[in-house]
């Protein structure tokens, strides 16, 4: 609800979906370049056990599709006649919805009355179940072990096309794996198409993950501060109002992969944002334990056995004087619509298969190294022994 300059939030939740992990699919090896191609499917399956509610609990949220419009038309004559429309369909600034609806999409009244061929189903992940992430490109790492998993292609592109300079780039792994003997200095750089860039996280602590050694790397706040805190995020920076000459943090403009949606990506309740962000937002409560992002790796092998990825999405709305639900805003607002909380952990048997065909052996090996290196000793003692023993009795 809004109240005066400030929206209220609440947060309400936990909602939970599994994740189905399927099968990559159209899996293309090339021997040439040492790469392996493949499509990642999408699906998500609602848990009730694991959730406070149901499907169809109701929520008061964002009208997605009316707080998009002077985003995408900033023509005023245009906006004029669409607010005609947003208030034949009896829409304004905010909406009851089903969390179905929210998630995976619903016909939007004001669009349907739009007299043209446009999308008319709007949903935060929408389209999302029977789609697939990729084409993927990776490196197997048969002629260089230290580019295993590495992304080589996108899509058939070395770049997103969003970003400016090495912004666009796409660097490193998609976060599952990552070259192996890691050390505690390396910086993981991984791709989210999620997020539309790439990131990387740093090292944070050493972890036992169910008797397996594990280093944790973290999401640094440095990876969405403003480009006066980190010179190397000013490509990220892609205007100049919003953004106030690019010294707003915290939140990530990622419109220009969402065909032009005002969608912002921010850590959840804007943890290390600008202050600016939540004086906005009445209702957050940013916590580092809980809405921090990091992965749990095995510094051996390079997998990932254990992360949490915690992102918020945001939408932008503006004031817009021709469209009669938003006139009467007094400034931008970066409104949150909801968090994720995506985890994984290795299951037990695994873990146990792990630690008896990588730990235990790994620990067989030095101890093993030990055994030898204190024989090689005690052999180079006897002999120095023996040496001078003889070399004595020679004198004498």
């Amino acid at each position: 609800a809004i109240n005066s300059s400030v929206i209220k939030v609440k947060q309400r939740g936990p909602y939970t979906y599994r994740v189905r992990y399927l099968a990559k699919e159209n899996i293309t090896q090339d021997p040439e370049t040492h790469t392996v191609s493949f499509l990642q499917p999408n699906g998500a399956i609602f848990e009730p056990s694991l959730s406070v509610g149901t499907e169809n609990d109701t929520f008061t949220v964002l009208n997605l599709a009316v707080a998009a419009v002077p985003h995408l038309y900033s023509n005023t004559f245009i906006q004029g006649v669409l607010n005609t429309l947003i208030k034949k369909s009896k829409s304004s600034m905010f909406q009851k919805r089903t969390l179905k609806e929210l998630l995976w999409g619903y016909p939007d009244p004001f669009l349907n009355l739009v007299p043209y061929p446009i999308p008319t189903t709007v949903g935060v992940f929408y389209p999302y179940n029977n789609t697939s992430d990729g084409v993927y490109k990776v490196f197997n790492g048969k002629d260089d072990i230290s580019k295993v998993a590495i992304i080589d292609t996108y899509k058939g592109k070395k770049n997103l096309s969003y970003w400016l300079s090495y912004c666009d780039m796409i660097n490193g792994t998609d976060a599952a794996s990552f070259p192996p003997f890691i050390e505690k200095t390396r910086v993981l750089q991984f791709f989210s198409s999620d997020i539309c860039r790439s990131i990387y996280a740093v090292f944070g602590a050493e972890i036992n993950l169910k008797g397996i050694p594990v280093y944790r790397f973290i999401l640094p706040s440095t990876a969405f501060a403003s480009p006066r805190e980190n010179p190397d995020n000013h490509c990220f920076c892609t205007e100049k109002v919003v953004s106030k000459n690019c010294t707003v943090f915290g939140v990530l403009d990622i419109s220009k992969c969402k065909e032009g949606k005002p969608v912002y990506i921010s850590l959840p309740h804007f943890l290390h944002g600008s202050p600016e962000l939540s004086e906005l937002i009445e209702g957050l409560s940013p916590n580092e334990e809980e809405h921090s992002t990091y992965l749990d790796v095995e510094p051996i092998t390079g997998f990932t056995l254990r992360f949490a990825k915690r992102l918020q999405v945001n939408l932008l709305v503006k004031p817009a004087k021709k469209i009669e639900a938003l006139k009467n805003l007094k400034q931008n607002y970066i409104v949150p619509i909801l968090w994720l909380n995506e985890t994984g952990t290795i299951g037990d048997e695994k873990a146990e298969m792990f630690r008896n065909q990588v730990t235990g052996k790994i620990n067989l090996l030095g101890l093993v190294e030990i055994i030898l290196l204190s024989v090689g000793v005690g052999m180079f003692i006897v002999f120095m022994i023996s040496y001078c023993a003889c070399r004595s009795k020679r004198v004498n």
